[in-house]
């Protein structure tokens, strides 16, 4: 595990150095990790909780990985805890199934993820994101990265495409911090509010590392600009960690390919769309703006890509829902990339 967190290191938050690094530097929940994981509040017994939860609690923070037979659950007197707590177990017991965190955030999508509450497959997400960009010099990138956990609102401002965090923003909102960076937050039904946020640029991005668990820079992924190529950069770390596989991508502003052959949305607007126009239905003008960035992806090494996709690129598609929420999902690269099974290709 690793002690000493070194003065570049980022998102501490979450939680990587409470992981042992293994093979080809994956990492491994240790009990201090899902020590952090049961101090989240919905774990934490409240004041009116009954003995056996706070009984059950204590001793889980004793050791994380103990068994849990199903009577010490149903002793529970608060329904709510019974419930979390089984979330929590079944959660646990299957990363701990797998040899490495990133090798239980591909089994969980791939199997299923049906009952696990969105903020442990977060948390998961957070830190093999973190794992993926371990030594990646590029602030682009990393705030590139903080996409794949975390919901953004997008904001068109003089000729900018500015992603801003959602919690962030929402916060700002509330405290009065309104500024001139654009409208970040519009909720329907109600008047644009601005929001001040400092954009990351050349002359700040050295400031990222000290700032990266506040989630406060924008960032403007407008063709061009430095954050759409550290979009394609922070998918492209990703990749190669989560799956094994070498690629470039590279932005590009349409997708004007006559032998279109493969496509994955990396949200659930963008899924629609591409497929959408894949097959040859009309889109509206409306939709169609909400494309946020196209990216055209390569293999280094198309042994194990399917025949029919070797050799051709794959189009990568980014885009905001009706209430200009970005909300994406690096789990539609698991059954997305058009990769054989590993023993089909030997």
């Amino acid at each position: 595990m690793n002690d000493l967190l070194s003065p570049g290191d980022f998102w501490v938050a979450s939680g990587h150095h409470l992981c042992d690094v293994v093979e080809h530097g994956r990492l491994a929940a240790t009990p201090d990790l899902w020590r952090a994981f049961l101090a989240r509040p919905e774990l934490i017994p409240p004041e009116e909780a009954c003995d056996a939860e706070r009984a059950l609690h204590a001793a889980l923070m004793d050791d994380p990985v103990q068994a849990v037979v199903a009577d010490r659950l149903t002793a529970l007197a608060d329904p709510d805890a019974r419930e979390n707590f089984g979330h929590f177990l079944a959660f646990r017991d299957r990363v701990m199934a797998e040899p490495s965190l990133e090798a239980a955030w591909i089994a969980l999508y791939r199997d299923g993820v049906a009952g696990i509450p969105p903020i442990l497959l977060q948390m998961l997400t957070h830190l093999v994101t973190r794992a993926a960009l371990e030594g990646e010099g590029d602030p682009f990138a990393l705030r590139a990265g903080e996409l794949f956990f975390r919901t953004q609102r997008v904001g068109i401002h003089q000729g900018a495409m500015l992603l801003a965090d959602e919690e962030v923003v929402e916060m700002r909102g509330r405290d009065g911090g309104f500024g001139a960076l654009g409208q970040l937050l519009v909720e329907a039904g109600a008047p644009p509010r601005e929001v001040e946020l400092d954009v990351l640029a050349a002359e700040n991005a050295h400031l990222y590392h000290g700032r990266s668990d506040g989630h406060d820079f924008a960032l403007d992924i407008a063709e061009g600009r430095d954050g759409q190529r550290g979009l394609a950069r922070a998918l492209e770390r990703f990749i190669a960690h989560l799956f094994g596989e070498v690629v470039t991508i590279r932005a590009v502003p349409v997708i004007d390919d006559a032998a279109w052959t493969w496509h994955v949305g990396l949200d659930a607007e963008a899924t629609a769309i591409a497929n959408d126009l894949w097959n040859g239905r009309s889109v509206k003008q409306e939709r169609l703006a909400r494309i946020l960035w196209l990216g055209v992806l390569e293999f280094a090494d198309t042994a194990r890509v399917l025949p029919r996709v070797a050799g051709r690129p794959v189009y990568l598609a980014l885009a905001m829902d009706a209430a200009n929420r970005l909300r994406m999902k690096p789990q539609n690269l698991v059954a997305g990339l058009p990769l054989r099974a590993k023993e089909d290709a030997a």
